[in-house]
């Protein structure tokens, strides 16, 4: 097991290739209640011993971005209320990046902030929604639009979740990890070039170790800026365009393979404003589409995407802000597209 650390406004550490239950038993201990918020299909892989001092609750919600919504955790406020939590109780968030994004912001919410902990089930939760301390539900306007800041006091990454994965679902996971490596890890991109599903799912060691990589490199840039001022922005690289096709195709897609989409539109229009190589374009290809993962979205939505485009929360004003690259592990801002620039960046994009 490796753990890092990851200072914020509290410390507290990403314990990877753990084993969840032996772990979060050491953290409730002196806990009177808690709460565990899983989905209904995991209910029984979430059970905890029956001898625990603490009086556990168990919580389920919708699956994926369902959950993040304000009938969800206006339910969940609801329910701590009624089994009368208060603030030496523990949540613990047990899912995918949508159950962890939920519980930490009923975390951060309930009695102004209690506890909680994220044993993320997927590989987008591992390295991304579990990690850094952003909480959040969605609204009809966007997403990720109502939320706080609120670190878990402890991360549990137990890889024995990744045989529970689909071959989708680690495929879009990866896409958070490719992001790390085109922002500041080229070695990560190095253990990927080549690879494909089936061989990272015969090679767990290969996979711990992007996975550690991944979250390192949110650690290190969580550490700089945690309330995202201006330089934890880069770890939105792909996500403007992103989370518009989700909104777009009504959440359709895994976050990951939106994500996928984003990274080539970034990389595209980096190179339209003569930022980029055209090689390093390529390479976003290449390792995306390798692992199954989309790099482009239907011609005729962009007219729809455009105007979603603006509730992007690195936009400022009437001023959209994109997180770019001008070469592997080197960040820019890309402040000055202009609309016909934009376009034909998605053009390059679009089928």
């Amino acid at each position: 097991m490796k753990r890092i650390s990851v200072s914020a406004e509290r410390n507290y550490d990403v314990q990877v290739d753990c084993d969840w239950r032996v772990e979060l038993a050491t953290l409730v201990e002196n806990r009177s209640r808690i709460a565990i918020v899983h989905t209904d299909a995991m209910r029984d892989a979430v059970a905890l011993p029956a001898n625990l001092a603490a009086e556990v609750f168990y919580f389920n919600l919708p699956d994926g971005e369902a959950a993040k919504s304000f009938e969800t955790i206006s339910k969940l406020w609801n329910w701590l209320g009624a089994a009368g939590f208060t603030r030496s109780d523990l949540i613990v968030g047990i899912g995918g990046g949508a159950i962890t994004d939920v519980s930490g912001f009923a975390a951060a919410s309930w009695l102004r902030g209690i506890d909680w902990v994220a044993v993320p089930t997927s590989i987008a939760g591992m390295v991304d929604a579990a990690v850094g301390g952003k909480t959040g539900i969605n609204s009809d306007y966007g997403k990720n639009l109502i939320g706080a800041f609120h670190s878990p006091i402890a991360v549990l990454v137990d890889t024995s979740w990744l045989s529970t994965l689909s071959d989708r679902d680690l495929a879009a996971g990866m896409a958070e990890v490719i992001k790390c490596g085109f922002i500041a890890d080229k070695e990560i991109l190095r253990l990927l070039k080549g690879q494909l599903v089936s061989t990272l799912r015969a090679d767990l060691p290969r996979v711990v170790a992007l996975i550690e990589a991944a979250v390192s490199v949110k650690a290190t840039v969580v550490a700089s800026d945690f309330k995202e001022s201006f330089a934890r922005e880069v770890l939105n690289y792909g996500h403007t365009l992103a989370h518009a096709i989700e909104l777009h195709s009504k959440y359709s897609l895994r976050h990951g393979e939106a994500v996928a989409i984003g990274l080539v539109f970034a990389a595209e229009l980096s190179n339209i404003k003569e930022h980029l190589n055209p090689d390093v374009v390529a390479m976003h290809r290449e390792i995306l589409s390798g692992l199954g993962l989309p790099i482009s979205y239907p011609r005729q939505a962009w007219s729809e995407l455009l105007p979603l485009l603006a509730l992007d929360k690195k936009a400022r004003g009437k001023k959209l802000r994109f997180v770019a690259i001008s070469d592997v592990a080197q960040t820019i801002r890309i402040d000055d597209a202009n609309e016909n620039e934009l376009t034909a960046a998605y053009e390059r994009i679009s089928s």
